[in-house]
Order: structure tokens, then sequence, then C-alpha cells
């Protein structure tokens, strides 16, 4: 077997680095859609709003929050989402926290798209240049890798989940930013539940994926 040239092995190092970002963020993607939230609110024992949402209205304004960090809309989109008393949605604490969130998710969008071009474009290279195993090689090392990482993050989750929830936000968002008082809209649709729930979903996902890819490179 011819070894692979220093062009190759670079490429096939290129997918283990990407992949996990691939793995992940696909995970993150696929959360990102109306069902997710027709699931998640209907988790057994999944807590009540105590200052009185409906199931109804969690959907309704969860849904629009969601479209809005998807969509290339301003803040401002905001002003024309209110309760029927005519209050706004959200305060300006959380419509700034909103701000933040949407900058993070343009960003997450954008490397989750690189890292699935340059793992499925190596992976086409590979197909038509005839270096298939030193990619599969590639693929390997980062469903390894994206085990390992998902793996811990995972069992922080389930033992420390407040410790890590606020390790995390200090990476993304400056400090005292993201914190809002339990009667402010944000968190009566998104509890603490809600977001452990999330990151299990992405790592259950992400999980799949991997051994997917494990499989498949193996064959």
């Amino acid at each position: 077997m011819t070894p692979p040239s220093s062009t190759q092995t670079l490429l096939s190092w290129l997918v283990t680095i990407f992949l996990p970002f691939a793995i992940i963020l696909t995970g993150v993607r696929l959360l990102f859609t109306p069902t997710y939230l027709d699931i998640e609110y209907r988790t057994p024992n999944f807590p009540d709003d105590p200052y009185g949402f409906t199931l109804e209205e969690r959907l309704k304004w969860s849904k629009i929050s969601m479209n809005y960090l998807l969509s290339s809309e301003p803040i401002e989109f905001f002003e024309t989402q209110r309760f029927d008393d005519g209050t706004r949605i959200y305060n300006d604490r959380e419509l700034s926290h909103m701000t933040d969130v949407k900058v993070v998710v343009d960003w997450v969008l954008r490397v989750w798209i690189i890292a699935l071009v340059v793992v499925v474009g190596v992976g086409v290279w590979a197909s038509f240049g005839g270096w298939v195993t030193p990619y599969k090689l590639g693929l390997l090392r980062g469903a390894w890798a994206t085990l390992g990482f998902v793996g811990i993050v995972v069992l922080f989750v389930v033992v420390a989940f407040g410790p890590f929830f606020v390790f995390f936000h200090n990476i993304f968002f400056p400090p005292g930013t993201w914190t809002f008082n339990f009667s402010d809209t944000f968190i009566r649709l998104f509890p603490m539940r809600f977001w452990q729930d999330t990151f299990l979903w992405v790592g259950g996902l992400s999980i799949v994926q991997a051994a997917l890819i494990l499989w498949l490179s193996k064959r």
C-alpha cells in the first residue's frame, strides 16, 4: 500500500479537527426546530410555569423566539410581540441577551456549515482521488474525539449542571448579562430543566452520529 502524501495526511487531520464540530453542531441545528419544542414541553415532569403560562402560550412564544434567532430580523422584531395586555414579551434586559444569543447562533451556524463543507468536501476529493483510507482514518479519529468530549460534557450535565451552566454561559456571554428573575419571560419559557434536557439531547444525537461514523468507517 502506498503511504499517504503529506497533503493527504494534512487533509485527514483537518477532517479529524472539523468532524466533532460537524457532528455536535448538527445535533444543535436539529433542535432548532418547532418539533423539538413540541416534544420538550410535553416531556413527563417538565415543570409548569408558576406564573401562569399555559402549554400553548409557551409553545407560541418559544417558537416565535426561535424563529427570530434563525431569521435576519433585527431586535425590533419583538416590539410587535406583546401579551394581551399590551406589554412586551421581553424586557430590555432580556432583549439585550437575545441580541447576544443571536450573534452566537449566527456564528455557530457558520461554523457548522464550514465544518460540513470540509468533512464532505475532503470525502469527495478522497473518493475521486483514490485515497479513501487516510480519509477514513480522519473520520475515525474525529468520531472518537467526539465521543470522548461529549461523554465528559454529559457527565457534567448529569452530576453538576448548575456550575456547568454558569461556565458555559460565561464563555459566550459577559458575566451578569444572562441572569434573570424567575418572573421574567425568558426563565418562564426556558427553565433550567429545558437547558439540561437540551444538552442531553445534543449529547445523545452526537453519540449516535459518531457511532454511525465509526461503524461505516470500519466497513
